[in-house]
């Protein structure tokens, strides 16, 4: 049985389908070209295999992971965005409209906020962790926001955090123009806390999270045309190892690494 309330079986896998097909080319397998398309550096790919005392499979494998999970962060932005688009009395605008809010939460019953304020709609700025503005965009959003408040005076504004240090729904104190700002209605907010806001369940992000893998386990089975990426990478770097005028195979693969991004380097360098 669906054991969550706020969202259905098909709602939510309808939206995992979609937040994997954003995945992309990310998918695509790599080979040596796709990974040094912009320059690894092969000191720090050097050190990192030598002090952690690892195998060349395994920090090839770390550097096509940090590649592809570098990409991967927006489209788990989209998801823990458009997932509100299944929710009720929340809307999410299409990318730039309605003020270029990500979520819109209205609730004509009244959203109570902890200082015991009450309004009717919160718009919603979401980032995906604590630390991702620096102090020139967190003062542009809190700007924004405090427009918000100028043109209705029934709402509050949360800055939602996916990964917060913590639980929290606190006022949102930030710098602008180097002084000091906040407004009670200006919140900071953990995603577990705006779940509970919108869906009236104290865990209901909890409850997701516990759904959630056997979900994309799921629709990752069920997608025909999504492949398990085959690299190639590895087996490339070991027929460029084999050109090499040395014995030691550790020092072959070393300098094929050294090629990718020294080739036209004197002492690299064929001609």
């Amino acid at each position: 049985m669906w054991s969550l309330q706020f969202i259905s079986e098909e709602d939510l896998t309808r939206h995992v389908s979609a937040t994997i097909e954003k995945y992309g080319e990310k998918l695509q397998s790599y080979d040596i070209r796709r990974f040094n398309k912009n320059l690894i550096d092969p000191i720090k790919l050097i050190f990192d295999k030598t002090v952690y005392r690892s195998a060349w499979e395994e920090i090839i494998g770390n550097e096509i992971f940090r590649q592809r999970d570098k990409s991967n962060n927006n489209d788990i932005g989209y998801f823990h965005q458009r997932i509100f688009q299944y929710i009720g009395h929340c809307h999410v605008p299409d990318n730039g409209k309605e003020g270029g809010w990500d979520v819109i939460f209205r609730n004509p019953e009244g959203i109570c906020l902890p200082d015991g304020s009450v309004v009717h709609t919160v718009y919603v700025e979401m980032k995906n962790k604590h630390n991702t503005m620096n102090s020139a965009s967190a003062g542009k959003t809190f700007i924004k926001m405090q427009n918000q408040l100028l043109t209705d005076d029934d709402c509050a504004c949360f800055l939602v955090e996916a990964i917060s240090p913590k639980s929290q729904n606190v006022k949102w104190e930030t710098t602008v123009d180097q002084r000091k700002m906040g407004h009670k209605l200006i919140r900071r907010v953990s995603l577990d806390q705006f779940y509970a806001i919108v869906t009236g369940q104290e865990d209901a992000f909890y409850q997701l999270c516990m759904v959630l893998p056997s979900v994309i386990q799921k629709v990752v089975e069920d997608m025909e045309d999504t492949s398990i990426p085959h690299d190639t990478v590895m087996d490339e770097l070991r027929a460029m190892a084999h050109e090499q005028p040395m014995d030691d195979e550790n020092l072959a693969i070393a300098m094929a690494v050294y090629l990718l991004g020294f080739s036209n380097y004197p002492g690299f360098s064929k001609e």
